[in-house]
């Protein structure tokens, strides 16, 4: 196939074929430098260098006569990379020929949304793209430095780092900022991009001990193994399999998740109780051994203020404090369900929510210290967090609508 290219800048680059020109930015992509192709094609440096600036517009080591930084293998497919260098050959040629990205697409069995990006990525600055040129830029790209979203970011650190002083989680913190930020992509990081500059000593954008403001406080990723263990078995108490269908749904409010913070040697606790529709969370005060009783008297004394409708049922783990559900029925005119043995994730908002209040209450501490203002103050932090599962309303914004709706 003979393609000529209409060239018009530069005195008489007319006379050289597109195939001529593509054999110059071929000899530069595979290490010749930019001098010695000139001379073998029989060009001026100083339109091979025009030639260069307005179809490759990548840096050649040495100046303008020297030689391509870094030479991709002649195959091409290295790791990360999606096309071959004959496919960009066919690309070039399929181009140069006046054929649609469709149609060579179609011939490389490529999707055409694989060739127009492919174009679009390494197309040289006047538009015209080259096998040779496309599969050293692609090469550079995948080779290059990879920098961090943060660098020189100071107002994304700062946002950042001020909500992990007050226990924001980063996949909070990056569905905050991505909603604020809108179509400005360069406003927002993920939260793979805050765990990495936390964990990762080489990053150093955010302080070093922010990691304590993780529920986990962690100082280095960790699978998580463990389960928890469990109780004796209730014999007579409704287990989670018999719980009515709109509990799972969350689609009606009223329905709740429940469980203990433990302080050190498991000699302190606080109650949690948490709504799974809204997320709206309750603290429950238990100054002394979290018994039976006392917890049944915290959980029927704080949830004894809801309406009827916002107390449909509880469910909770197989912990012997709860060995008073009964009057805790009666009392509240609820229903508790109990989950299997060793199984956390049948309360996974609950769950959720006391790894979120681990920021405030620290495990291995003492839980005793805690006074009811001081719960209420966290229980109040906790419900004015925006939560990404409500699109980022806060739990106390949630239940205020449902109530409301109630009313009307």
């Amino acid at each position: 196939m003979a393609v000529t290219l209409a060239v018009t800048s530069g005195r008489g680059a007319w006379r050289y074929s597109w195939q001529r020109r593509a054999g110059f930015f071929a000899d530069v992509c595979s290490g010749v430098s930019l001098r010695a192709a000139s001379a073998r094609l029989g060009a001026s440096t100083t339109t091979t260098v025009r030639w260069w600036q307005e179809s490759a517009g990548m840096e050649l080591q040495m100046g303008p006569g020297g030689s391509l930084a870094q030479v991709p293998p002649p195959g091409g497919g290295w790791v990360g990379d999606k096309l071959t260098a004959r496919e960009r050959d066919e690309i070039a040629v399929g181009l140069a020929a006046g054929l649609s990205q469709a149609e060579i697409a179609r011939r490389i069995g490529r999707s055409a949304s694989t060739v127009s990006r492919e174009v679009r990525r390494n197309a040289g600055p006047d538009g015209t793209y080259y096998a040779s040129v496309a599969h050293a830029k692609a090469y550079q790209r995948s080779r290059r430095p990879k920098g961090c979203k943060l660098d020189g970011r100071g107002d994304l650190i700062a946002s950042i780092t001020e909500w992990l002083d007050q226990g924001w989680s980063p996949k909070l913190i990056a569905a905050v900022l991505a909603r604020r930020a809108g179509a400005d992509h360069t406003a927002r990081v993920s939260h793979e991009t805050i765990y990495q500059s936390l964990y990762v000593q080489a990053r150093g954008h955010l302080r070093a001990d922010l990691y304590r403001c993780l529920s986990t406080r962690r100082s280095a990723r960790k699978s998580r193994t463990a389960t928890r263990r469990g109780a004796g078995p209730f014999t007579e108490a409704f287990t989670i399999s018999q719980r009515p269908a709109e509990v799972a749904d969350r689609a009606v409010p009223g329905h709740w998740e429940g469980d203990l913070i433990l302080g050190a040697g498991g000699r302190s606790a606080i109650g949690t109780l948490v709504e799974r529709s809204t997320r709206f969370t309750i603290l429950l005060h238990l100054p002394g051994r979290h018994t039976a009783e006392e917890v049944a008297a915290a959980m029927i004394a704080a949830m004894g203020e809801l309406p009827d409708h916002l107390r449909r049922s509880i469910t909770w783990d197989r912990g012997s404090e709860l060995a008073d559900w009964r009057d805790i029925q009666l009392a509240l005119n609820t229903t508790l369900y109990f989950c299997d043995p060793h199984s956390p994730w049948q309360r996974g908002s609950n769950e959720n929510t006391n790894r979120l209040l681990r920021h405030w209450f620290e495990k291995g501490s003492d839980l005793s210290v805690h006074s009811p203002a001081e719960l209420r103050r966290v229980q109040d932090l906790l419900n004015s967090r925006p939560r990404p599962t409500l699109d980022l309303k806060t739990p106390a914004q949630a239940l205020a609508e449902y109530l409301e709706q109630q009313a009307a």
